[in-house]
């Protein structure tokens, strides 16, 4: 076969694949106006670019607008964009996307069972295990810090495991285990102020590496040792880490098959197709230095509270 007509036919097909190809406005909306800096959010953005769409960071975070569903509303109705990605939202403004005509996608959040196309990691067995590994140190005290988005208006995948992994070793749950605070640092730091204030953990579980870096000053502001005093496992790992020592407990996942989902979605939107799939990456706890036997000879004097 004359190789010029091969070349030609192969010109013919890669044009045609062009232009059956539409360029979409992806507009992402962010958890929090900081995560624009996000190892993984650069390069799906990267990557978005690369395929040719136009890639814009919504004007407002979810944070900014306190997650609720109308002001979200409001915000896609003014926004010029074909295509949403929805990083980390609570359960009722997923709902709501789900339900649009816009195309939109869950980046993290709390997307069980929705008609949606999503990605994130599965955390619940990593999960599971840095509590049967902190139970297994003589640990009772555990105590879970999430974001709101994960414990309302019940408690998701996650912390349910939490809590059951405690009840399935004896420990009565309660708020103590997975306190309520209010989502700002301020707040973090009034929720660890009276979880220390009359029966301290001995042991935190911390969502999100910014959770994890507050803890870890709020107890050395108070001579407080890790792991010798607290145990601290962070839910997310962090290019810092490998700097730390101890080395840090934490659950690790690979970011690069949550990208990859994105932009294929983006392609099968631009190609008109639909596209709800759910994918799930798996995630694993890697135990670190920041765990350690619980110091139960302090905490002698708060037997008998009613925390066991």
């Amino acid at each position: 076969m004359n190789q010029n007509w091969i070349e030609r036919a192969r010109l013919i097909r890669l044009t045609g694949r062009r232009k059956a190809a539409k360029s979409l406005r992806v507009a992402i909306l962010l958890s929090e106006a900081a995560d624009r800096q996000a190892h993984y959010l650069v390069e799906l953005r990267h990557q978005l670019l690369e395929a040719g769409h136009v890639v814009h960071f919504a004007a407002q975070s979810l944070g900014a607008l306190e997650m609720k569903v109308a002001r979200v509303a409001r915000l896609v109705q003014r926004t010029d964009a074909d295509a949403w990605v929805v990083e980390a939202a609570a359960r009722p403004v997923l709902e709501w996307f789900s339900t649009q005509p816009v195309p939109a996608f869950a980046l993290f959040g709390r997307r069980h069972g929705l008609a949606m196309a999503g990605a994130g990691p599965d955390k619940v067995p990593a999960t599971v295990a840095a509590t049967r590994a902190l139970l297994g140190l003589g640990h009772r005290r555990l105590v879970l810090l999430m974001r709101r988005r994960h414990r309302w208006p019940q408690p998701g995948p996650t912390p349910s495991a939490f809590l059951d992994e405690l009840k399935a070793h004896g420990i009565g749950t309660g708020n103590y285990h997975l306190p309520d605070w209010e989502e700002s640092p301020a707040g973090f730091q009034a929720c660890l102020t009276r979880l220390f204030a009359l029966t301290p953990p001995t042991a935190l579980i911390l969502d999100e590496v910014q959770c994890f870096v507050a803890a870890h000053q709020f107890l050395a502001q108070r001579r407080l040792r890790v792991p010798q005093d607290v145990s601290l496992v962070s839910t997310d790992d962090a290019p810092a880490f490998i700097w730390c020592e101890p080395s840090v407990a934490h659950i690790r996942w690979d970011p690069g098959p949550v990208v990859r989902r994105v932009v294929r979605w983006a392609a099968h939107v631009s190609a008109g197709q639909r596209d709800v799939r759910p994918s799930f990456t798996p995630a694993r706890f890697v135990p670190g230095g920041t765990i350690g036997p619980a110091p139960v000879e302090r905490f002698i004097s708060s037997l008998g509270t009613g925390i066991t």
